[in-house]
């Protein structure tokens, strides 16, 4: 049986992670309607945390090493708490667009915090993409935007949530060189839930009188898009830069549309799906690289002049 290319397994991670993640835009809404912020992204939190928790204790997985937990613990309060309690927040005080236009600062923080911090790399490609995407991010984002539905409380709650997801992940890049994903994963999910701690009374108090769909989508969004995607993007982070992955996520917009329209009736239009397609191409240009030519030999006196073609 042939193994799969070392190569492309990081890809897959990245591939399974934006799938699940605009998964929850789906869900969120869904549970939102029930949970206020701070006691969905507990609940969510903590369901990721358990169900990590059970993996390792399956897998006998140690904890991280002293070295990492730095990195895990700042990504945890910063990424896993603070980030969650502020997105869910400012997606009740504005439009789903609006929301989408700001959070969509994130990728670029990462790349700037990434070069800064970190020496990522900035080619010329990986800016070229990120403006492709980012220019379709703004596009899907006016075109579900709706009139006198945004605030500045909320625009601000969503730009605190793009700044703390971006410090999250260039916060745990260096972690992941002493940690595996799954360490990483999990105990940042943890000190998440425990950064959520003062919302365990609303939580409590709300499932009590939640319906059990709501419920189960803040159980789906712990387990999937938080404990499986959040270990795939460590595992595909660890692999490649923060600039890079950031710009991968920027693929999220256009598959928030797709799955609205499959799973909640909304149809998009032109102007939402040129957008999601503009978001799909950045993330393409961002992610390949630039081919590299073959030296051309030189012929010794006498023999005929060829040329490696590439």
């Amino acid at each position: 049986m042939k193994m799969p290319d070392s190569r492309l397994l990081p890809v897959a991670a990245a591939a399974v992670t934006v799938v699940l993640w605009a998964s929850a835009f789906v869900s969120i809404r869904s549970a939102g309607g029930a949970y206020s912020p701070g006691a969905l992204a507990l609940g969510r939190m903590s369901a990721g945390a358990l169900a990590l928790g059970l993996v390792c204790v399956v897998r006998r997985v140690p904890p991280p090493p002293r070295s990492a937990w730095r990195g895990i613990g700042i990504s945890g309060v910063l990424w896993f708490g603070f980030y969650m309690v502020a997105l869910n927040w400012g997606e009740q005080q504005v439009d789903a667009g609006t929301a989408a236009l700001v959070v969509n600062v994130g990728p670029l923080l990462i790349a700037l915090l990434g070069a800064r911090l970190l020496g990522d790399p900035m080619p010329p490609r990986l800016l070229a993409g990120m403006a492709v995407s980012f220019a379709g991010a703004v596009t899907v984002g006016l075109s579900m935007a709706g009139g006198g539905g945004s605030s500045v409380l909320g625009v601000v709650l969503c730009l605190l949530a793009a700044v703390a997801y971006a410090a999250g992940v260039v916060s745990q890049k260096p972690a992941l060189a002493a940690a595996s994903a799954l360490q990483a994963t999990t105990y940042g999910c943890l000190v998440g839930a425990v950064a959520c701690l003062p919302f365990a009374g609303q939580l409590v108090r709300q499932a009590a009188d939640a319906p059990l769909s709501a419920t189960l989508n803040m159980v789906y969004l712990g387990v999937f898009p938080t404990a499986l995607a959040f270990t795939t993007w460590a595992y595909a982070l660890a692999r490649t830069t923060a600039s890079r992955m950031g710009a991968t996520t920027y693929a999220v917009p256009a598959l928030v549309v797709l799955m609205s329209w499959l799973a909640l009736g909304e149809v998009p239009g032109p102007v939402t799906l040129a957008g999601g397609a503009l978001c799909l191409a950045g993330v393409a240009v961002s992610r390949s690289r630039a081919r590299t030519r073959a030296p051309r030999t030189v012929p010794a006196a006498g023999e005929p002049r060829s040329e490696q073609v590439p």
